[in-house]
């Protein structure tokens, strides 16, 4: 499983690597990203998390152009801030919205837009869903824990696979 440049939350080296392959307009990735902040706070020092793009561009208009911004804030420092508005927003990710989340950031909405009107991030964007249909992801979200597949990613769920992977320990 390549965790390759994504951002990335937690403690590295930890002894759980939580990759998720995720839409910022898909409503099930919303309440998963929920999950995560959770079971971070819960198992602090044990997990890794690795946000991978995964826009379903056929039913989610909007995904990738979110995806960029993430991206784009993240050169400012503010990934996971804008990652967080994203999915709080999921019904307003139109270019008009997302520069005004940045805005909302403080960033230098200067270095924003040229980051957005240039599509930096275009190529890393479509290497994350090349590498998610080489892991045969077909549906948002879904999580490689420790390489173990979770579609869904509930919160049930994920405790089950962590618990069970930190009793093997």
């Amino acid at each position: 499983m390549s965790l390759d440049d994504d951002p990335r939350i937690g403690s590295e080296g930890a002894i759980i690597t939580i990759v998720e392959f995720s839409d910022y307009e898909c409503p099930f990735c919303a309440d998963a990203a929920s999950n995560i902040e959770i079971i971070l706070s819960e198992y602090k020092d044990k997990i890794l998390f690795v946000y991978r793009d995964f826009p379903l561009e056929d039913i989610h208009p909007h995904a990738f152009q979110a995806a960029e911004a993430a991206n784009c804030a993240g050169d400012q420092g503010a990934y996971w801030e804008m990652h967080d508005l994203l999915f709080a927003n999921q019904s307003k990710l139109d270019a008009d919205s997302l520069r005004s989340y940045a805005a909302g950031l403080n960033l230098n909405i200067n270095q924003f837009n040229e980051c957005m009107d240039s599509h930096k991030y275009v190529d890393e964007i479509r290497k994350d869903i090349q590498d998610g249909q080489a892991y045969q992801v077909n549906g948002t979200p879904t999580f490689f824990i420790n390489g173990n597949r979770v579609v869904g990613g509930s919160l049930e769920q994920l405790r089950g696979v962590i618990n069970l992977l930190l009793a093997n320990e």
